[in-house]
């Protein structure tokens, strides 16, 4: 067992245990990015479905198709669509 005691074995197993620990820690700071910006895009993903439900308001409004029970239906139906799209395949 004399190979476990020559400097070149310690320094490559402290250089692989390095390598393999700040691989780990990157990768989980990674997956923590992509989950934080995956929140973000649906928070905005709903803000500006929101939106789009207020201008087909506002222009129904304008060409005179609009009734008063219509009123904030379509902001609610949008907002509440916000990351419940399926796929039509």
């Amino acid at each position: 067992m004399s190979f476990l005691r020559k400097p070149t074995f310690l320094l490559g197993t402290i250089n692989l245990s390095a390598i393999f620990g700040s691989t780990y820690l990157l990768r989980s700071w990674h997956v923590h990015n992509l989950e934080e910006h995956e929140a973000r895009m649906d928070e905005l993903e709903g803000t500006l479905r929101g939106h789009i439900g207020l201008i087909e308001e506002a222009l129904d409004r304008i060409e005179g198709n609009a009734t008063e029970a219509d009123r904030g239906k379509k902001t609610a139906d949008y907002y509440s669509k916000r990351g419940r799209d399926e796929k039509s395949n």
